[in-house]
């Protein structure tokens, strides 16, 4: 009998403090890409990219050769990137948040789509 009151109330409480008829709202995460490493594949290679805590990113294939680098930042629910090595200027791709350990795919309009793995982070030098 106790345990049947305690669920009782418990379950006043909890109805009390949610509105009838309010929708739950869940906003994601502003995507967030600083302190971030992907590995993606395009043209039958496979890379790694990551971009550091100033929005600075180094792109190697997963050999270690050096492809390229820039700079990194959100706009709205945009990844973009400006290379420092051509000059294709900023080229954006629709994205969200995800884990470590997971992939989505992400799009550009010019470009297409990409299939990106969220790995791990590891902070990466320019060479010498």
């Amino acid at each position: 009998m106790r345990l049947t009151i305690c669920l009782i109330a418990a379950i006043a409480l909890v109805s009390a403090a949610t509105p009838v008829g309010a929708k739950a709202t869940h906003k994601p995460a502003a995507l967030e890409l600083n302190h971030t490493t992907w590995t993606y594949s395009m043209k039958g290679k496979t890379y790694r990219e990551s971009i550091d805590a100033d929005g600075n990113y180094i792109t190697q294939t997963t050999g270690g050769k050096h492809v390229d680098h820039g700079t990194a930042v959100v706009k709205g629910d945009e990844a973009c990137f400006t290379s420092a090595m051509n000059k294709d200027g900023e080229v954006c791709w629709k994205s969200h948040n995800i884990a470590v350990g997971h992939s989505m795919v992400v799009v550009n309009d010019k470009r297409g789509k990409l299939t990106v793995h969220r790995a791990a982070y590891k902070p990466m030098k320019m060479p010498k």
